[in-house]
């Protein structure tokens, strides 16, 4: 219990909260690595699962998506701080790249899958019905099999975004910022107070990060689209 007092504590130390070392600074470089990333993973993983959820029909289209999607649940079993040493050795790159690749891999994985399974399990009813209308593939795509879609995409988002900002502290391996600083710094100086109030942030992080979720599930999904969700 002291050992908890104390990194609250640690919280009220002198210049914690000012100059480069200082919090505030630490959490804006943290969801800088974050953010980045995470545009990174949405540019890549919403558009494909998007198109491999809609191209539903014929081998070709099943066997794409069997590939992508198998490549992508694979990239999960890769160790991310070994990722991350191996593409710092490897890379002649800017000094943000070696942290934003393992990050991405990382967070490839749910936001493809869960956008995959979520265009797919639309019933085929409804698309027959917006094709019936006279939609194209496109009208069908983003008018019914996105909304319906929508609470699996959120769900894969929220975990994509999640898993970043847990990971993001590897970036101190690198002699970059962020909290991770925190805990390798403390590490290194056995101030074990410092190694709880950075986890503690990150902690903080990733629960604000669960809660805009669950606001933005909440603006953004129909109250039908929400029921059936629930109700499944």
């Amino acid at each position: 219990m002291n050992a908890l007092w104390n990194a609250f504590g640690w919280f009220g130390g002198a210049g914690r909260w000012s100059g480069s070392d200082g919090i505030p600074n630490r959490i804006a470089e943290h969801l800088w690595y974050s953010l980045l990333a995470f545009a990174i993973t949405v540019a890549i993983a919403l558009p494909l699962g998007l198109l491999l959820g809609h191209l539903r029909r014929g081998r070709p289209a099943a066997v794409s998506g069997f590939l992508v999607l198998s490549s992508a649940n694979a990239a999960r079993a890769l160790p991310t701080l070994g990722l991350l040493i191996l593409v710092v050795v490897v890379s002649t790159a800017g000094d943000i790249v070696p942290i934003l690749v393992p990050l991405v891999l990382l967070a490839v994985p749910p936001v493809l899958v869960n956008t995959y399974a979520g265009v797919q399990q639309v019933e085929a009813g409804l698309r027959d019905a917006a094709e019936g209308m006279g939609m194209r593939g496109r009208q069908v795509l983003f008018q019914v099999e996105l909304p319906v879609a929508l609470p699996l995409i959120l769900l894969g988002l929220r975990t994509a975004l999640i898993q970043i900002v847990s990971t993001a502290t590897i970036a101190a391996y690198v002699g970059l910022g962020g909290l991770g600083r925190y805990i390798v710094d403390g590490y290194s100086r056995q101030d074990y107070d410092s190694m709880a109030g950075g986890a503690i942030l990150v902690i903080v992080l990733a629960v604000l990060t669960q809660a805009a979720f669950a606001a933005l599930h909440r603006f953004a999904v129909s109250p039908g689209v929400r029921r059936a969700a629930a109700s499944d």
